[in-house]
């Protein structure tokens, strides 16, 4: 299994026929020096909430591939009437794809979709367990710490991908106490440096972190789980 990181939340999950990616902000994404051509041929779409940097490209992309977006009933409602086709869940909801299994999350945070000057219901803000043959992966989306957090343990977490940017998500000191409620064997950090007011240090969160295996993964690059 190949996993790459193209900046922000952005992450493609490559697993024998299966080619994910979640929340897809690639153009105007900072962080990522890919275009859309970049990006390989994709089987599903996994968008956490609605704002802008998430939802970002899965219009383009899901047409192009003719990609499933899996995502809360509000986002799919909004993504169906632009012709995409999609899986709507909702958090605490677990389905059996000839992939895997997905389960939805609780997510601390917003999810409005923003068209010009009109903001329009986006649902409840969520992210992702991946099971995938042996391995279990947890996208938490853009989220503030919560005690719910402490319910992962008995998911048996493999990667967890884990927001550390502050302001609209935990920082750095608070994605720490996550890593110690959820207990991966593996953390990747994300959602930092993308923009100004969510810089952070990530070798502090690092270090900072006890008894769970660190990855910074660079923009653009992959690692095999």
């Amino acid at each position: 299994m190949k996993l790459t990181y193209y900046g922000h939340s952005v992450f493609v999950i490559q697993n024998n026929n299966f080619t994910g990616i979640v929340d897809p902000f690639i153009k105007g994404n900072s962080s990522c020096s890919q275009s859309l051509d970049d990006i390989p041929k994709l089987t599903h779409i996994f968008v956490t909430h609605g704002h802008g940097d998430h939802i970002g490209d899965t219009v383009e992309l899901a047409k192009r591939d003719d990609a499933l977006v899996i995502c809360n009933a509000e986002i799919g409602r909004y993504l169906a009437n632009q012709g995409v086709k999609v899986h709507t869940m909702h958090i605490g909801g677990r389905t059996k794809f000839d992939f895997g299994k997905i389960k939805m999350t609780p997510a601390l945070h917003g999810s409005g979709i923003q068209i010009g000057d009109k903001t329009y219901d986006g649902g409840n803000p969520g992210g992702f367990l991946f099971y995938l043959n042996d391995k279990v992966i947890y996208h938490a989306g853009d989220t503030g710490l919560a005690m719910d957090m402490k319910l992962l343990a008995d998911e048996n977490v493999d990667i967890a991908l884990l927001p550390i940017g502050g302001n609209y998500t935990m920082d750095i000191d608070d994605a720490v106490k996550a890593v110690e409620f959820i207990q991966p064997n593996l953390v990747v950090p994300m959602h930092y440096n993308t923009f100004d007011v969510i810089k952070a240090d990530v070798n502090e969160f690092k270090e900072k972190v006890k008894n769970t295996e660190v990855k910074i993964i660079n923009f653009s690059d992959s690692i095999e789980v």
